[in-house]
């Protein structure tokens, strides 16, 4: 027994050695980041202006490659079964990491054992809209509206299973009100339909939703984020009125399982150094994301506690995709 602990040892130890070592030669040569969704979204904006910055502190390019698809879970699939070794990075998200594995049980990767978590990047709020003529002024009117024609008001999303589909599925459940979901194939048919009264209220991403609520052709109520964000801080959150909400629509970097701890570490330094930046900061503010730039440890938490939540979220709530 003694002389199998110690070559368990000996071999627990050559893996941690050769680990610090890979690490220590790397990178040398360009890093991918894979993105879930189609090129020229959000992710791939976020990733361009961040990636920038790590290229610059690390030495090597990194090139964003898309992987598009089944909402997120393909290319977060192929990362999952890339090699560890610090040249192929997901840029994670909300949806395929923490809502997916509640709606799907073929789902081909485990967000907890097969990734590293590296950061979480940025917090993603969104804007909670209403049409115009919508007779409320804040989250209190709206419930109390919902509340007095139950099943009458009717909320847009992105599509079934979607944040935004599960952001209004959250306030009919903690609010106490019974509205009806119709999902659309877009963020902008939903706008349309908003301003064109065919719609009473949705939850959208800022970027998408905050050039029209300036314009007055929609009414901005609340945030959905847990607290308000720093960007838009006379937007009140939603948690304010109905304890408990929220959707926070995040985006992070994770590596695959057995990628180095070295390298995971310096991924997270640059990162978080990337969020300090001035012109990267004033994008954020512009795309109405707020910077995070979490440790491993701390993402990894705040994953497991996701999981938990939308889980709980999509059972009560009896949300399935097929």
């Amino acid at each position: 027994m003694k002389a199998f602990i110690r070559s368990f040892a000996a071999f627990a130890l050559s893996l941690a050695l050769a680990g610090a070592a890979a690490a220590q030669g790397w990178p040398s040569r360009p890093i991918r980041i894979i993105s879930p969704w189609a090129p020229g979204g959000p992710a791939e904006g976020l990733a361009r202006v961040v990636t920038l910055k790590m290229s610059e502190a690390l030495g090597q390019p990194i090139v964003i490659e898309a992987k598009p698809g089944a909402n997120g879970t393909i290319g977060t699939a192929f990362v999952a079964k890339a090699t560890p070794d610090g040249y192929t990075i997901l840029l994670s998200h909300l949806g395929p990491t923490a809502i997916a594995p509640a709606l799907q049980k073929d789902l081909p990767y485990d967000p907890l054992k097969d990734f590293e978590p590296i950061t979480q990047v940025v917090a993603g709020p969104t804007l909670l809209v209403v049409r115009n003529d919508l007779p409320v002024k804040n989250v209190r009117d709206l419930v109390e509206h919902a509340k007095a024609n139950p099943g009458k008001l009717s909320y847009g999303s992105v599509g079934v299973g979607s944040t935004t589909h599960l952001a209004g599925e959250l306030l009919n459940m903690l609010a106490g009100i019974s509205t009806v979901h119709v999902p659309y194939k877009g963020s902008t048919p939903i706008l349309t339909d908003l301003m064109g009264g065919r719609l009473d209220f949705a939850f959208i991403g800022i970027s998408g939703s905050i050039q029209q609520a300036r314009a007055g052709q929609i009414r901005a109520l609340a945030i959905s984020t847990l607290k308000r964000s720093p960007n838009f801080p006379d937007i009140p959150a939603v948690s304010e009125t109905v304890q408990g909400f929220e959707l926070n629509s995040w985006y992070g970097m994770m590596a695959p399982a057995g990628t180095p701890k070295a390298i995971v570490q310096r991924l997270q330094q640059e990162v978080a150094n990337a969020l300090k930046k001035p012109d990267v900061l004033e994008w954020m503010k512009q795309n109405g994301l707020d910077p995070v730039g979490s440790t491993p440890e701390e993402h990894a938490a705040h994953i497991r506690a996701e999981l938990a939540k939308w889980a709980k979220i999509v059972r009560d709530a009896k949300i399935t995709t097929n």
